[in-house]
């Protein structure tokens, strides 16, 4: 399965417009690699994605065309999920 779809079908993000334009932002990872939204994912696949400042780290566990709300959790398991640290600007006061 794309990708894209996979983000979007296991509900890891609510469309997949946004799964592409994470993927073409070089923000999506499959096994440590930069993937573009057309990229395959599978199976026991480490799956990384960069939202700003958060970063969530998944194991593919399951891959379905279609799943009910409820159950999507269960295509993947979370292994990491933490926001980087951001520097506090100086303040000139």
């Amino acid at each position: 399965m794309r990708i894209d779809k996979y983000l979007k079908v296991s509900r890891i993000l609510k469309r997949r417009t946004t799964a592409k334009e994470l993927a073409n932002g070089e923000r999506v990872y499959i096994n440590g690699r930069q993937v573009k939204p057309a990229s395959e994912v599978h199976v026991g696949d480490i799956v990384h994605v960069v939202f700003g400042i958060r970063h969530l780290e998944v194991r593919v566990l399951d891959i379905r065309d279609h799943i009910k709300k409820e159950e999507a959790g269960g295509m993947y398991e979370i292994l990491k999920e933490y926001k980087e640290e951001v520097p506090e600007e100086d303040s000139f006061a």
